[in-house]
């Protein structure tokens, strides 16, 4: 605070009302900025960050943008995954309604009873590996996103 701060000049005017000094609101813990603890760990992880662009920008133009088209190769690899389990998925519902209709089973009925077996597997009750087309390794893979694909299966 300076002195300027401290002083209060009184107009000449006698009538004038006398305007008290405003209050000089005292500085917030909050408003001092970090501690040096906060200071220290955000200093850290800038430090961080500006070494792996550094470790980016150390490479060769030709290997970062290798890195690059590899990655879309493999996003590009996902999508067309996701494609083909869209489209296996679409054909083995058609088929199963298909044959559901012709048995004289209602569609709710289908999806009741894909549900119940989705469950079953997540839970692990359903070890039966259909004749072979159920790999070990894919009920495990299951089981690793159990919990993510329970959301996905959750009834009611």
């Amino acid at each position: 605070m300076t002195l300027k701060d401290q002083l209060q000049v009184v107009p000449a005017n006698a009538e004038a009302a006398f305007i008290p000094p405003p209050e000089t609101t005292k500085a917030k813990a909050a408003d001092t900025g970090p501690t040096l603890e906060e200071a220290i760990a955000r200093n850290e992880t800038l430090t961080e960050k500006i070494d792996a662009l550094d470790a980016i920008l150390a490479k060769p133009l030709s290997e970062i943008l290798g890195d690059r088209e590899k990655a879309e190769e493999a996003a590009l690899a996902w999508d067309r995954f996701g494609a083909m389990w869209m489209l296996s998925q679409r054909a083995i519902r058609r088929v199963a309604l298909d044959l559901a209709a012709q048995l004289g089973v209602s569609e709710e009925e289908v999806v009741a009873r894909a549900m119940t077996n989705a469950n079953a597997v997540l839970n692990g009750a359903d070890e039966v590996d259909l004749g072979g087309t159920i790999a070990p390794a894919q009920l495990q893979h299951i089981a690793r996103h159990g919990a993510f694909l329970r959301k996905q299966f959750r009834t009611g």
